[in-house]
């Protein structure tokens, strides 16, 4: 019975168009936007094309400043700042009067780069120009010592070597605050519109009454749907792995450079599905619990909005932390510890006792939502209009 009452709730859920709308398409075309936002996100401006305004009466030798940057295209212009907010370029250089000739007769001069670096394009280009003239000072700081008779090496007593601590690209940290986030939201805009009509939705359409009547035990009907939810969360869970992989795969160079996985890729993708299925009895917990509150679809709905939102924190909470430094508390938190996994397992790290602390209380809290599930299911007052 408990089979047969489940197969008819998952056909009536992929046979409503909008929730296979909400429950397929719109996970998709969101992961999509996402992937594609953190790929230029990643990009560092390399093979780009900026445009930096400059003074109309800038010098051939300040112009020779730029010539090892080949994507600096130079904007003369009256008032290149009045050019930058404009729009016609995406910063502005103001270099003091006379600039190159007071660098060679040893005078004070300064240079002012004016950008926006909020916007990425101005932002990577300030870097590029400051970049530039590192390299220009240098080469002045060298030729006066050598005029001198100086070896240019005194100034570079040391040099400075930056490793990362994984060994892996550094954009993997980001990486791994986007899938467990994308995953996330999939899950939870999957499971929604099928828990909110499971139950809130019977309520609404006044047909829980007539499927209480039938000689069902109301557990099992509970179970069923709670089953449904799940199942439906974690097929848009699956999907959402499945497209974001193949886009990072055929859609991006700097994502596709940064996932490794590690020795044990086939081990790392079936835990990340574990989690993933079991992250989706979390949230089908949860929704169920808010579909039996809600007394009509849109309510349910108002109800379970704070879970979408709850999910949030956590991709900024572990954004800012080192894989090496979670700490047992972020795997016992739920939610919390579905991103903290998935940041190990990104890495290839495989913590067997992280693992199962966080299946564990997720587990714990299923049980108990289920629990209070049940009990409101049981009254009429909570299953009735």
């Amino acid at each position: 019975m408990l089979l047969n009452i489940y197969i008819k709730e998952m056909k009536d859920s992929f046979r409503d168009r909008r929730t296979l709308l909400l429950t397929v398409f719109l996970p998709i075309i969101m992961m999509t936007g996402l992937v594609l936002f953190y790929e230029k996100l990643f990009s560092d401006g390399e093979g780009d094309s900026f445009t930096l305004a400059v003074s109309s009466s800038i010098t051939a030798e300040e112009e020779n400043i730029f010539v090892g940057f080949e994507n600096i295209e130079l904007v003369k212009s009256s008032n290149p700042e009045e050019t930058v907010e404009n729009g016609e370029a995406q910063a502005a250089l103001l270099l003091t009067e006379n600039f190159a000739e007071k660098i060679q007769k040893g005078e004070d001069a300064s240079a002012t780069i004016i950008g926006d670096s909020f916007s990425q394009n101005s932002s990577n280009l300030m870097n590029l120009v400051t970049s530039a003239f590192a390299v220009y000072e240098k080469t002045i700081i060298s030729t006066r010592l050598q005029a001198e008779g100086t070896d240019p090496s005194v100034i570079q007593p040391f040099t400075i070597e930056q490793r990362e601590l994984s060994g892996e690209d550094s954009s993997i940290s980001l990486l791994a605050m986007l899938i467990p986030m994308m995953l996330a939201l999939a899950i939870g805009i999957g499971a929604g519109p099928a828990a909110a009509d499971l139950f809130a939705g019977e309520k609404e359409k006044k047909t829980m009454e007539a499927l209480l009547m039938t000689p069902v035990k109301r557990s099992t009907l509970l179970i069923s749907k709670w089953l449904t939810i799940t199942s439906i969360g974690t097929i848009t869970g699956m999907i959402t792995l499945i497209v974001v992989a193949l886009e990072i795969t055929f859609l991006t160079e700097n994502l596709k450079k940064a996932v490794t996985l590690g020795e044990n890729p086939i081990l790392i993708v079936g835990l990340a599905i574990l989690i993933s299925i079991v992250y989706a009895m979390f949230t089908a917990s949860v929704l169920m619990l808010t579909s039996i509150i809600g007394k009509t679809v849109k309510e349910a709905q108002s109800y379970s909005s704070p879970v979408m939102m709850v999910a949030m924190f956590p991709a900024v909470i572990t954004s800012t932390i080192g894989v090496n430094e979670l700490s047992m508390n972020y795997f016992i938190i739920p939610i919390l510890n579905l991103f903290s996994l998935l940041k190990e397992l990104l890495f290839g790290i495989i913590d067997y006792q992280h693992i199962i602390i966080a299946i564990a209380s997720n587990l714990v809290c299923v049980i108990v939502f289920f629990i209070i599930s049940r009990i409101l299911f049981l009254k009429d007052k909570w299953v009735m209009n």
